[in-house]
């Protein structure tokens, strides 16, 4: 596909003064970019909450495809195929509760932060024909899916109902095909819907703005219900098992004075439970108005499931995002996964006994940057290990009664299903994942995790990719990387995030090609605990996280083999924000850098967090734009000095385009070298391989112009 790429060239003399490195791939051992993408990637694993049943979607090139297993012999059979890298993806497969039929949706853009306007579905293969998002369907007894409807966000009742999600509102279309209908009037935005154990009624959350209600329907003769309405903001509904009750989580609704935006205050929230029959309700456990007592920002937010008698919910109770239980009737939390580590993905065992989970501990002090998948008792806790070692298992499910499957990988071998009991004993890896034969499997290196300090002592985390004995060979350049979210963490292998398996790919290519990379986990991300999570003075309101970058640099700067006058830098999202930074702040340091799709000016975007200023009280906002303004890479335009390549689409729904239009045009001002690769109607999170590929190319090839690698 012919792309209106506008390349810039403005950096000759930089490039004439590296000569003497003059970078040869040619005389390079090692692999292509494209061998380095071509790792089969595994996603959106789920399972049948009754059928012994688990599907999955796994990409090679491009091209999704959904996959399935059927107990006992969990034997992988690929359910569709399609054959294109057309940049739609396959999301939220949800099976009927008997096992006997698979939707999901294809199409959309489900990592947005808005929608794009007229709620367009995305187009990154520029196809003449608009995409849409729909949901399709397939019987597990044999026959190819079926388009059913436009739509999102499927849910399937127990009586073989079919709900979803179409312009907000809530429609029903039958499973085996026939005409959409809208299943209700409601008049908010609707969503989060759940099918009661029966399937003869329907929760969803009725969002209205400043407040949401949590509404039930029977059916098109009985009025909605809605559970305790307040001034609140309600969600996550659950039903109790008997199907007379439902669980939920109550956040204030938006009002009052304005809240300090540069000091953290106390976010409080609850859980309720209601009768579904009248809406009654009670509060029976109200969270501690503290800052660890804040509602859960993490994979899931609150978690809650209604387990037999009891409730289970994740926290920040003792600084940690951990799982708790309580009795539904109220009562005090009981703390089931103690210790200094995160718990992330979070399932149901089969037989309802058991939370199952990834964290990243072990009995191996690097654990903290890796992932295992564990098990806890909900009526006693004592958690215990299904998974350990040098290896990485992420979003655990139910795959039988005692069995649970999940998604493994290592440092090198790319992430595929596995499947264990629940003691982690007769663990198996499906057949099917495995990567084609000219992926470069040995040839990649084992990232060594390293820990340095920042200027005001904070610890960061990183993980240190290098080829051979540095000590013996020429001085190498370095690269920093800079993850994006800024809620995420880079790991000793590859990623449960396609993304940063996309990232983790590129490291490796560089690592094998005269760079030694240093990935930072810098204060911002998670899996090191609440402070490091949210600390005082970050992004906007301050930049804190940027201490880190620069203390990785050094420490990169340090280390024998490292040129320390050849070091770059990269990073898409959040991390295109902190490159940009690095290259405004310290062009003494960062000689050049790769900035996808970053953030170069908070204050366009601060409405957007404070709301528009339409009222009298103004709180700290002018001091807050003040130092939204100073923490952006604008502010600091003047002191750029270094090279460096902007990537971003054009039809990115997380970080407006204008943003690298803008930091363009003020480098054009002051004449830095800049390139720019634009990607015609590609997402933030680029959706087609070819898309990845280019960039991650350019990327490759930019920061070997620039630093240069020595022959060897």
């Amino acid at each position: 596909m012919p792309k209106d790429h506008s390349l810039k060239l403005k950096y000759l003399l930089a490039i004439l003064c590296l000569m003497p490195y003059a970078w040869c791939a040619a005389s390079q051992a090692g692999f292509s970019m494209a061998q380095a993408l071509q790792y089969p990637y595994t996603s959106e694993l789920v399972s049948a909450e009754r059928g012994d049943v688990i599907a999955w979607v796994r990409t090679l090139d491009g091209v999704r495809n959904v996959w399935l297993a059927r107990g006992p012999a969990f034997a992988p059979l690929q359910i569709t195929h399609n054959g294109a890298d057309d940049g739609q993806e396959i999301t939220q497969l949800t099976f009927s509760p008997d096992g006997s039929r698979l939707v999901f949706v294809r199409g959309g853009d489900h990592d947005a932060n808005w929608p794009a306007e007229g709620n367009l579905s995305p187009d990154p293969a520029s196809s003449p024909v608009q995409p849409e998002t729909a949901i399709w369907s397939v019987p597990l007894t044999g026959g190819e899916p079926v388009k059913l409807a436009e739509g999102d966000a499927p849910a399937v009742s127990a009586q073989g109902q079919l709900a979803y999600v179409k312009d907000d509102h809530v429609w029903t279309v039958p499973l085996d095909g026939g005409k959409p209908e809208r299943l209700f009037f409601d008049r908010g935005k609707d969503g989060d819907l759940c099918w009661s154990p029966d399937g003869s009624r329907l929760a969803f959350v009725s969002h209205r703005g400043d407040h949401a209600f949590i509404g039930i329907f029977a059916s098109r003769d009985a009025p909605l219900v809605y559970l305790a309405p307040s001034t609140g903001k309600d969600g996550s509904p659950r039903w109790s098992p008997d199907g007379t009750q439902v669980a939920f989580v109550r956040r204030p609704g938006d009002g009052g004075p304005p809240q300090p935006v540069l000091k953290q205050t106390p976010h409080p929230w609850s859980i309720w439970i209601a009768a579904a029959g009248d809406g009654r309700g009670r509060s029976v456990w109200q969270s501690p108005k503290t800052l660890a007592g804040s509602f859960p920002d993490v994979e899931g937010g609150a978690n809650l499931h209604w387990m037999g008698d009891r409730l289970i919910f994740l926290a920040y109770l003792d600084d940690w995002p951990h799982l708790y239980a309580m009795p539904a009737s109220g009562g005090a939390p009981v703390l089931l996964t103690p210790g200094a580590f995160m718990v992330e993905h979070v399932a149901e065992s089969r037989d309802h006994r058991f939370m199952i989970y990834d964290a990243n501990t072990g009995t191996d002090s690097a654990d903290d940057d890796r992932r295992h998948v564990f098990r806890v008792a909900v009526d006693h806790g004592a958690p215990a290990p299904i998974t350990s070692g040098a290896a990485l298992e992420w979003t655990p499910v139910g795959a039988a009664k005692d069995r649970v499957a999940f998604v493994a990988a290592g440092a090198q071998t790319p992430p595929a299903i596995s499947i264990a009991n629940l003691d982690g004993s007769h663990r198996v890896t499906l057949a099917g994942g495995e990567p084609p034969a000219d992926f470069p499997v040995s040839q990649l290196v084992t990232p060594k995790r390293v820990i340095f300090q920042a200027a005001d002592g904070v610890q960061v985390h990183g993980q240190l990719f290098t080829k051979g004995d540095s000590t013996s060979r020429a001085a190498k350049p370095g690269v920093i990387f800079v993850h994006g979210g800024p809620p995420r963490q880079m790991l000793l292998g590859w990623s449960y995030m396609d993304y940063y398996s996309n990232s983790y790919a590129v490291n490796q290519y560089l690592a094998a090609h005269g760079f030694v990379v240093l990935s930072v986990n810098y204060r911002l991300g998670i899996g090191y605990g609440r402070a490091f999570h949210h600390p005082e003075h970050a992004g906007f309101a301050g930049a804190s996280e940027y201490q880190d970058v620069l203390a990785g640099a050094r420490f990169l700067q340090s280390l024998p083999g490292v040129d320390p006058t050849r070091i770059g830098i990269w990073g898409g999202s959040y991390g295109g924000y902190l490159t940009a930074l690095a290259l405004a702040r310290n062009s003494d340091i960062f000689k050049t850098g790769v900035d996808w799709h970053g953030v170069h000016d908070w204050t366009r975007l601060m409405d957007g967090r404070l709301g528009k200023p339409d009222r009298y009280e103004k709180g700290d906002r002018d001091q807050a734009m003040e130092t939204a303004w100073n923490s952006s890479p604008d502010a600091n335009v003047d002191a750029w000095k270094s090279p460096v390549l902007l990537v971003q689409g054009d039809d990115d729904r997380n970080v407006p385009f204008q943003q690298t239009i803008d930091l363009a045009r003020r480098l054009d001002a002051r004449n830095i070298p800049y390139e720019e690769l634009v990607l015609p109607n590609e997402i933030h999170g680029f959706l087609r391989h070819a898309s990845l590929l280019e960039a991650d190319q350019a990327t490759a090839a930019f920061l070997s112009r620039t630093l240069g690698v020595a022959s060897q």
